[in-house]
């Protein structure tokens, strides 16, 4: 793209005043405006001509791969015009999940340079730097040479889950024993750990009969804790979940809570996997193993997109219980509303539960607890809250039909949903339900 800039401006305007001014005071000499935009037109066409370099053109957008939600970072723009030596100035295209610091383009110096620009991320999510507008002057300054660059550079913005990694961190620590060895307490879980010698109080069926035998006394086993589990943290992205709780969606509530408990649980050993859904299955990362592939799981999370979609339960559970081969603990972070619109979820769950674990984590309605706790001092004070307590009530309806299935249901303070769950699934894997 090619368009005339303010010097050119200005020079057409100095001169087509004087010509103008000439052709009222002596008409004979009208042709002099003419020639005086035959000539400007003239080195338009030179200056653009002279500019234009697009074929020596180099472009480059560099940003970080991921960033926490509220966390500030810089963007390098790398630009250059090989010989030709002339200012270049830029300008980036990004989503709605950045803001910029101190605007969206600059300058670069001639013959290629660099450009820092700052942003700060809003909202999690896999935010993106879509295109690069760099344009420059020809020689005589006369016009803007201007080309628009597709880019493709994206970064995930994460929650930031430091503070309540802390305490889940000592929740764990809780759970372990006083030598720091996690999950490995004496005579509970069901793998095999160690032979020790029987001591009064043991249970009978503790002590190993062939052993004991083969040594000339009594001999215990010593079990711990099952290690490698497989854990499946399913998170609904419709259109329920995308409701805002204190400001905050649901779903980005929901994230914070699964990447703890994924931290948690890779820790301890077990195998991770994330999977999203709306009216179709989204992500399915893949169960992985270790402490070290919790950012892979990080950045699967920061893929999880806002949908304004109904939930479609039977597509999504069904899919997801086609590709687990192993017993697994699926967590499922989801809301509902009534009875009614929770009735295919309930047929799902009931199958799932005959081969799987499955435990539901739900935040508490605040709103509606809120509406049906108000003093009433209107006729409709009365009736929001007569309406907010019967969804409330309903809601229990629904939660008391799942543990009927054999679900488990945490119903959390939105500002307690990754503790909760991570005390809850310590607990289970100390009951070897696991």
């Amino acid at each position: 793209m090619i368009y005339p800039s303010g010097r050119a401006v200005w020079a057409a305007a100095a001169g087509a005043i004087p010509a103008f001014l000439i052709a009222l005071a002596l008409p004979s000499f009208w042709y002099l405006g003419l020639l005086w935009i035959c000539l400007l037109l003239a080195f338009l066409a030179v200056d653009a001509a002279a500019g234009r370099g697009r074929a020596s053109l180099s472009a480059s957008l560099d940003a970080p791969p991921q960033v926490g939600v509220g966390g500030r970072f810089a963007v390098r723009v790398a630009a250059g015009l090989g010989k030709q030596a002339r200012m270049l100035q830029a300008r980036v295209g990004h989503d709605q999940r950045l803001e910029p610091i101190h605007g969206t383009g600059g300058a670069l110096p001639a013959n290629g340079g660099t450009l820092d620009l700052e942003f700060t991320a809003l909202r999690r999510g896999m935010a993106n730097f879509d295109r690069l507008w760099l344009r420059w002057r020809g020689p005589f300054g006369l016009v803007w040479n201007q080309v628009v660059l597709p880019m493709d550079e994206k970064v995930a913005v994460l929650p930031d889950v430091s503070r309540a990694r802390d305490e889940a961190i000592t929740l764990l620590q809780r759970s372990a024993q006083a030598d720091g060895h996690a999950q490995k307490r004496a005579g509970q879980g069901r793998e095999f750990e160690a032979l020790k010698d029987y001591q009064p109080g043991m249970g009978r069926r503790m002590i190993d009969w062939k052993r004991s035998a083969r040594h000339g006394k009594l001999l215990a086993r010593e079990f711990r804790i099952e290690e490698n589990n497989s854990i499946v943290l399913a998170i609904d992205s419709g259109r329920l979940m995308c409701e805002p709780v204190d400001g905050v969606p649901k779903i980005d509530r929901a994230v914070t809570a699964a990447l703890l408990s994924a931290f948690i649980a890779l820790k301890g050993g077990d195998l991770v996997s994330l999977f999203s859904f709306d009216a179709r299955p989204r992500i399915s990362s893949g169960a992985v193993r270790g402490s070290a592939s919790f950012p892979m799981i990080q950045k699967r999370a920061a893929e999880i997109d806002y949908s304004s979609e109904e939930t479609n339960f039977t597509l999504a559970l069904t899919t997801l219980s086609g590709k687990l081969d192993r017993r697994s603990l699926v967590i499922i972070f989801t809301d509902f509303v009534d009875p009614i619109s929770a009735e295919l979820m309930l047929r799902t769950v009931g199958r799932l539960t005959e081969r799987h674990l499955v435990l539901f984590m739900m935040m508490k309605d605040v709103e509606l607890e809120s509406l049906a706790d108000m003093p009433p001092a209107t006729p409709e004070d009365v009736a929001r809250a007569v309406t907010a307590g019967g969804l409330l009530r309903e809601r229990q309806v629904v939660i008391g039909r799942l543990r009927l299935l054999g679900a488990h249901v945490i119903e959390a303070d939105h500002q307690r949903l990754g503790p909760a769950l991570v005390e809850r699934y310590l607990e289970l894997k100390q009951e070897n339900l696991l």
